[in-house]
């Protein structure tokens, strides 16, 4: 299908993604717009995806001779798509697996539409078959052998910097730059060599996001259950605990004491006392000013993960010395003394000897001859 007889609205709303797309991956936009300009891609090329459908734009009927050079750019939609999926933030792992089921999905229809066109070659075509017999266990380095894994590494990065550098230089070249739809063969063949190398560096580049993806799946899978609650129900009980906090304070005037505010708030969130009378933890907790903020700052950068318990902390700092022990009212009770016990007995009686016999032999004040006149 030419150009001129497709509605307009396709080609500028692709280009309107792809001027998107290159100003993220140019990083100039500010950190604070780049979010909302990837969900902004993303929604363009899936409206781009339905328009193509719509038109019926690729036909498994067709050959790659039967598409126009103005058509290869939209075989690049479902990668476009896959890539910006993975940028997206995710607040807890369950969100972050089906983001990567999403643009799991695109990479295959990528990768399947560029196999009908024949445009894979033969090495592509046999790491194609090998996803589609295991996918959740599909790697582009198959050994277990650690020599053979770095090997097989660096050989993959040196295909990304040939695929890259060749794109490159098909892309520096006259012909290229002045290309118009009206002009003549040559220019037409430099801008198809373009679109076909693009193609060849995204489909090496999809099956690397591929075993990516997988690794990453391993580890989302040994992920804990989160402790928060989803975005809604978050809203919901701080709203609950505020109208809660509200009707005590109304109820009892100034006796609320505002320092205790915190530890009753955690009280009712978490569903029971934070300590015991003696000062043990019986749940861990987070101080944290808006329970949100711990939500937003999952799996994002800056977000630590903790590295011991809260039993094992106090153990490190009583090993340390920073827990002060004794003071208080048990300091100064004395154990009742066991009738039963005559060793312990005994043992008391002839210290009391010893001490009123050295009270006997050295007289109050009978060692301090220094400081007599």
């Amino acid at each position: 299908m030419d150009d001129d007889d497709q509605p307009r609205s396709l080609k500028a709303l692709f280009a309107s993604a792809e001027s998107l797309r290159l100003s993220l991956e140019a990083g100039s936009l500010p950190r604070d717009a780049a979010a909302a300009a990837v969900s902004s891609t993303v929604a363009l090329y899936e409206k781009a995806l339905r328009l193509i459908s719509d038109l019926s734009l690729f036909s498994p009927n067709e050959t790659l001779e039967d598409l126009s050079t103005s058509d290869l750019p939209y075989l690049l939609t479902n990668f476009h798509l896959a890539e910006l999926l993975q940028q997206l933030p995710s607040p807890s792992p369950h969100d972050r697996k089906c983001t990567l089921s999403t643009a799991r999905d695109a990479y295959e229809r990528f990768l399947h539409l560029l196999d009908a066109y024949e445009l894979l070659a033969p090495p592509s075509k046999k790491l194609l078959a090998q996803y589609t017999d295991s996918p959740n266990t599909f790697s582009t380095v198959s050994s277990t052998d650690a020599t053979l894994r770095r090997n097989a590494k660096i050989a993959n990065l040196q295909t990304e910097k040939a695929l890259r550098s060749k794109l490159a230089l098909l892309r520096s070249r006259p012909e290229y730059a002045d290309f118009d739809s009206a002009s003549g063969r040559a220019d037409e063949e430099a801008v198809r060599a373009v679109h076909l190398a693009h193609l060849d560096f995204s489909t090496h580049m999809a099956f690397q996001a591929l075993d990516s993806m997988n690794r990453e799946w391993d580890v989302l899978a040994q992920a804990p259950e989160p402790l928060m609650p989803s975005w809604t129900s978050v809203a919901e009980d701080d709203q609950r605990r505020r109208e809660h906090l509200a009707d005590e304070e109304g109820g009892n005037g100034a006796s609320t004491s505002r320092v205790d505010m915190p530890l009753r708030r955690l009280q009712s969130a978490l569903g029971g006392p934070l300590l015991t009378k003696q000062g043990k933890p019986l749940q861990p907790f987070t101080l944290l000013g808006n329970r949100q903020e711990l939500a937003k700052g999952v799996f994002r950068p800056g977000h630590n993960l903790p590295t011991m318990t809260i039993d094992e902390y106090l153990e490190e700092e009583k090993r340390r010395g920073g827990i002060i022990e004794g003071g208080g009212e048990a300091s100064g009770r004395r154990p009742e003394p066991d009738e039963d016990n005559y060793e312990k007995a005994d043992m008391e009686t002839y210290k009391a000897r010893e001490w009123d016999e050295f009270t006997e032999s050295n007289a109050k004040g009978s060692g301090n001859t220094l400081n007599r006149g």
